[in-house]
């Protein structure tokens, strides 16, 4: 079967619609929430993450049950996870900001879920104010400020991903 180029203009014309319809909703407030995760630095001193966790579950009346010996988060060998879900617990109790989320620097905000096994870690999305939340901006961050781990700006992969695709549509239309 060949196809011509000029039988495919209606195809990339609806391609190109359904691309611009999902980022001008993303840019009025439509967007997916994001949900965010405050996890310890895989790049921290271990006795900074420490001393943070020792204040998180101390002074900070964090819920550090799961992490204690015979809870569901509890791995005594890896501090990072450990202290990634006392911080979680404290960001998601204190503001749901980038505030609440730093322990002098040892902690970020993610948006890749660190929860493994048995051990779910809550989201920025499972509390807001006692109640589920629906909404894309929490706290103030929203999802290109919030995200730093270094792939905010989806929309243009998804748009380099879009042009390869045509591309690749009608190169093949071409060929065959």
């Amino acid at each position: 079967m060949v196809v011509s180029s000029s039988s495919l203009i209606p195809f990339f014309i609806f391609l190109s619609i359904v691309y611009l319809r999902s980022t001008t909703a993303a840019s009025n407030g439509q967007a997916a929430a994001v949900q965010l995760w405050c996890v310890a630095k895989n790049n921290a001193e271990d006795s900074a993450i420490q001393t943070a966790l020792d204040w998180a579950c101390g002074p900070g009346k964090c819920d550090c049950g799961p992490i204690q010996q015979g809870g569901a988060c509890f791995v005594s060998t890896d501090l990072l996870t450990t202290a990634s879900y006392a911080f979680n617990d404290y960001f998601l109790r204190n503001g749901l900001t980038e505030d609440s989320c730093n322990f002098d620097g040892v902690a970020a905000l993610t948006s890749l879920n660190p929860s493994h096994g048995s051990c779910k870690f809550p989201s920025s999305l499972a509390v807001n104010n006692g109640s589920a939340a629906g909404s894309s901006a929490i706290g103030g961050l929203t999802p290109t400020s919030a995200d730093i781990s270094g792939s905010a700006n989806v929309n243009a992969g998804k748009l380099c991903w879009a042009f390869i695709t045509l591309h690749l549509f009608y190169a093949t239309a071409l060929i065959f």
